[in-house]
């Protein structure tokens, strides 16, 4: 695969086959993020885990101490008090079947998060098709399915995170933005791993965490010495 020149002179900040420790290797992708716009700074974590089984699923959510630097519009579906809990919290679109159509006959996706009441998830569950794939559909696990729609709201501007494997055993998650400096994506990062070391299923057997890779949206990948975070 043939790479522009800055995505060359950004691979030689990185030395081949080293694994760095996570404060040099958020550092060097900062150094690495030399885009026109502010570049995200993602993690991928492959996990010793078999993601067929339903005992070794690992799924959740975290907020991330300094947000993800994204504006997160969040869609509710809740009726009555709880509706108008959502709207004060700062819940961008707020409604219940009416949003169903909308999604459904308009194909209206101008959201980044989906929350939901327990007695809403009968009216949502109409939406697994087009949410599911996505990654938008709400689940108690996630703390998106709850009576407390106000907080998850809160949370979700927040910056928080949902983590999950994909079908290759891998998490991949945003940690922030280039601007946000060295310590600032230090500190999510550390939020996120703690996260996903204590979601360990009891069932994993080996090495849970496999390999760690840090990198900017438009950026090389640089290898995480995993020991650190001792699963």
């Amino acid at each position: 695969m043939k790479h522009g020149k800055k995505y060359n002179d950004s691979a030689k900040l990185i030395e081949t086959g080293k694994f760095y420790d996570v404060d040099e290797a958020v550092a060097v992708a900062v150094k690495t993020g030399t885009a026109k716009f502010d570049e995200t700074v993602e993690i991928h974590i492959r996990l010793g885990v078999d993601s067929r089984h339903a005992d070794q699923q690992v799924r959740g959510a975290v907020v991330l101490p300094n947000g993800t630097g994204k504006t997160v519009r969040a869609l509710v579906f809740a009726k009555g008090d709880k509706a108008d809990a959502a709207k004060e919290a700062g819940a961008d679109y707020v409604g219940a079947e009416e949003l169903v159509a909308k999604i459904q006959n308009e194909n209206w996706l101008d959201f980044d998060v989906v929350i939901a009441t327990p007695d809403m998830m009968g009216v949502v569950g109409r939406l697994g098709k087009v949410l599911g794939p996505r990654g938008l559909m709400p689940t108690p696990k996630a703390g998106t399915v709850t009576p407390d729609v106000a907080k998850a709201v809160t949370e979700a501007k927040a910056g928080k995170i949902e983590y999950r494997l994909d079908k290759t055993n891998i998490i991949h998650c945003p940690i922030g933005k280039v601007s946000f400096g060295p310590e600032k994506l230090k500190e999510n990062l550390d939020a996120l791993m703690g996260a996903i070391v204590k979601a360990k299923p009891a069932a994993t057997k080996g090495q849970y965490i496999k390999s760690c890779v840090v990198a900017t949206t438009m950026g090389p990948g640089i290898k995480l010495n995993v020991a650190k975070f001792g699963a």
